[in-house]
């Protein structure tokens, strides 16, 4: 058993995430079979392995093609990406939900303060039609302890939405309306609102489901229709049990268990703790019994102050759900 519990990961200052890291490496070298082929086909040696640069990053697309635990379990959720209809969809096995929930809420609190404060609205149409979302999961667990009768799920009823957000700003209630892009925009075109109580956040998702926009237009439409002075963003996906988020500019702060790296685009095992842009590897500690070193398909850039943007995906990818188009 790795000494790297939920608690020493929960508590962690960001000067403690590269020692966890290393630990957390060693012992998913040991119990994930497929991380220690894929390792050992790397020819690294895990003693080699001495700062989170050396660390090698699985590619995310073995959650669709292998079952990537540590050692065998019966799991208490099993979260399925989006996808569409032409791609395997990406499993992960969780073997504690607990793990998944203290993440979430941990590091949405981290940013937001007490989801107790806000009224929680999930806009997630087609998330809400299907199982195994994890995004469906977090916001249904947020709408609970937000203890507020008028937090809620919504689907299409979009007038519904409209006269319950004139309702909660009239009375100056806090609100996090958290919603799929593709859903924020459609409701977006019907509606016009001056949103001063309620913070508008998007997850990303389009899916073919409209014409693709770069982030910076839909958030400039955003903006304007619902009278929001900025749009928040959630960065997740199947495969992390973590999330990053963006407070109004775009830029994305992660919470102290988790980190970005850049690979270059050209050589997928030159890794750089530098600034600029490439592909981005993702460290997500809560990834305790899965795998915590991720090489995602996004591409995105790291700014002086350590936060990072997401400009897109790689061209041979395979279409994802949290997807926007390169600006």
């Amino acid at each position: 058993m790795t000494a790297v519990s939920p608690e020493h990961i929960f508590s962690l200052t960001e000067n403690g995430l590269e020692a966890a890291a290393l630990e957390l490496f060693q012992y998913q070298y040991q119990e994930n079979e497929l991380y220690r082929a894929y390792t050992d086909a790397l020819r690294i040696r895990p003693a080699s392995v001495k700062s989170i640069l050396d660390i090698p990053y699985l590619p995310i697309q073995f959650f669709k093609s292998h079952t990537v635990t540590c050692g065998r379990f019966e799991p208490e959720l099993v979260f399925e990406s989006s996808g569409t209809t032409q791609t395997v969809n990406s499993r992960h096995l969780v073997k504690h939900s607990a793990i998944y929930t203290r993440s979430f809420m941990t590091a949405f609190e981290q940013f937001y303060g007490p989801v107790s404060d806000y009224v929680v609205l999930g806009l997630l149409p087609s998330y809400l039609e299907r199982q195994h979302s994890s995004l469906v999961r977090m916001v249904q667990e947020m709408t609970i302890r937000s203890g507020h009768e008028e937090s809620g799920f919504y689907l299409y009823e979009h007038d519904k939405l409209f006269q319950q957000l004139q309702a909660l700003e009239a009375r100056g209630q806090k609100v996090l309306l958290i919603g799929v892009t593709f859903g924020l925009l459609d409701f977006a075109e019907q509606y016009t609102l001056s949103l001063k109580h309620t913070i508008v956040m998007e997850t990303g998702g389009m899916k073919g489901r409209r014409e693709e926009w770069t982030r910076q237009e839909v958030h400039a439409f955003l903006k304007e229709r619902l009278g929001a002075d900025c749009i928040h963003a959630e960065y997740g996906m199947t495969e992390l049990l973590s999330q990053a988020y963006s407070r109004c500019d775009g830029l994305f702060e992660t919470p102290a268990w988790m980190k970005v790296l850049l690979r270059d685009e050209n050589d997928p095992f030159q890794l750089t703790a530098g600034k600029g842009a490439g592909v981005m590897n993702v460290i997500d500690l809560a990834n305790i019994y899965s795998c915590a070193f991720i090489a995602t398909e996004d591409i995105g850039r790291i700014h002086a102050d350590g936060r990072f943007e997401v400009l897109g995906r790689l061209d041979n990818s395979a279409l994802r759900g949290c997807s926007l188009m390169v600006s």
